[in-house]
């Protein structure tokens, strides 16, 4: 097979420039997996099917009649390894679970160069082009679509103070967080409240901030947002 047969170079020049695309995007969010990873996973996915097309260019001592090209089972294989390293980018921080539009981007990825490999060029770069859009309007649906934003609120408390349990869902309801749940914990002198809250803003949180740094009653607090 010549080393620059057109079946071979546009594959692999479209896979990487698919994942350089999709892996630029993710590198400026900063997320855990950025170009060099996106283009290599896209690379390799499509050497993969490509090997997998053409194994009659490197099977040519077996005899014909017993090769059976079965490139689907190539790409069963890839997918089951794309999902570990997928996994490896999700992670939980705190309330929250991040990676999850990385890892997808990974999947989308490496679907991308496999079909880059098999030669199904019209469908990888619509696919391609579709990724980057719903990717790119990220920024778009954070700015102008209504979110529930949720957060981790904590006070701790002098032993002996007034405050109970509904007192502490009141003092948040006065501010427009509605409490989805409340915990309380006493140890030794302190008496703390955490709650995951509803409703959550900027202006909110500091006025409650304000009035809890004014409390002589509480020792220390946390009001913690959800993070996207």
């Amino acid at each position: 097979m010549d080393l620059f047969d057109p079946d071979l170079i546009w594959p692999i020049a479209g896979a990487t420039l698919a994942g350089a695309i999709i892996g630029a995007e993710r590198e400026y969010r900063a997320s855990p997996a950025g170009l060099r990873t996106h283009i290599l996973v896209s690379l390799s996915c499509c050497l993969l099917m490509l090997s997998a097309v053409h194994q009659m260019a490197w099977l040519n001592d077996a005899p014909s009649d017993v090769i059976r090209i079965d490139p689907v089972r190539m790409a069963h294989g890839i997918l089951t390894g794309i999902g570990f390293l997928c996994g490896g980018v999700i992670f939980r921080e705190g309330f929250n679970v991040r990676g999850l539009t990385t890892a997808a981007s990974l999947w989308t990825t490496a679907t991308l160069g496999m079909l880059f490999g098999i030669g199904f060029y019209q469908l990888a770069i619509f696919g391609g082009a579709a990724t980057l859009a719903v990717l790119a309007a990220v920024s778009v649906t954070e700015r102008y679509a209504p979110q529930r934003r949720i957060a981790h609120i904590r006070a701790i408390y002098r032993r002996g103070s007034a405050m109970t349990l509904g007192g502490f869902g009141d003092l948040l309801a006065a501010k427009h967080l509605k409490s989805i749940t409340i915990d309380q914990a006493l140890d030794g002198d302190q008496h703390s409240f955490t709650a995951i809250a509803g409703g959550y803003t900027e202006s909110r949180a500091e006025e409650l901030a304000t009035d809890w740094s004014a409390d002589a009653d509480i020792i220390g607090f946390e009001i913690r947002p959800q993070q996207a």
